[in-house]
């Protein structure tokens, strides 16, 4: 797994301040950030490359309260470093109207190594597009985290199921399921 690291990029999507409101209900998984805290800090001590992809909601900047400022910045702790790349999208998929694609092309990266929020949401689509593209992903499960949800046949469905069912769908068709401790130890 070393060679597969070398020079691939770190992916970190929407790990945003709106993800800590509590009207998201309950989280699995509370150790996602710590996780990939800990992901971040061997790309940038291997000075390998690290995309924080940001969503954006498509509103004119110009309507944003203060507070819908506020809630769009990264995490304490994820702020990008000067050289580190930024790609801001508006819809779940990171690939969709952003220059992901082409920035991942110019890194000539062949594999990519994603984590962030939420597992079922952005980090599952731009997991899938990344595999359909042939970036041959690799998504750490122990750096993602999702919320419960309310299925179309009203039944609650816990996250740890809706992550683990993701994982499941992912795994060897559009990805490779890792832990952070896999890919520590490959670097």
């Amino acid at each position: 797994m070393n060679t597969l690291f070398k020079n691939v990029p770190l992916i970190i999507i929407d790990v945003q301040k709106f993800f800590l409101q509590p009207h998201w209900g309950k989280r699995n998984n509370p150790d996602a950030e710590r996780n990939m805290l800990r992901l971040l800090e061997g790309w940038r001590n291997s000075q390998r490359p690290v995309i924080f992809i940001q969503h954006i909601s498509p509103t004119p900047p110009e309507t944003w309260s203060v507070r819908e400022r506020e809630l769009r910045e990264f995490q304490v702790g994820f702020e990008p470093l000067p050289h580190e790349y930024v790609v801001t999208k508006t819809v779940n998929s990171s690939f969709i109207d952003t220059n992901l694609e082409a920035l991942l092309r110019e890194l000539a990266a062949q594999n990519v190594v994603i984590v962030g929020l939420t597992t079922n949401h952005c980090v599952e689509t731009t997991t899938r597009m990344a595999g359909n593209m042939g970036f041959s992903p690799f998504l750490v499960s122990d750096a993602t985290a999702t919320f419960d949800r309310i299925g179309p046949d009203g039944r609650l469905y816990k996250a740890q199921d809706i992550h683990n069912m993701t994982m499941v769908n992912l795994h060897e068709e559009f990805a490779t399921i890792v832990t952070t401790e896999d890919v520590l130890l490959a670097l």
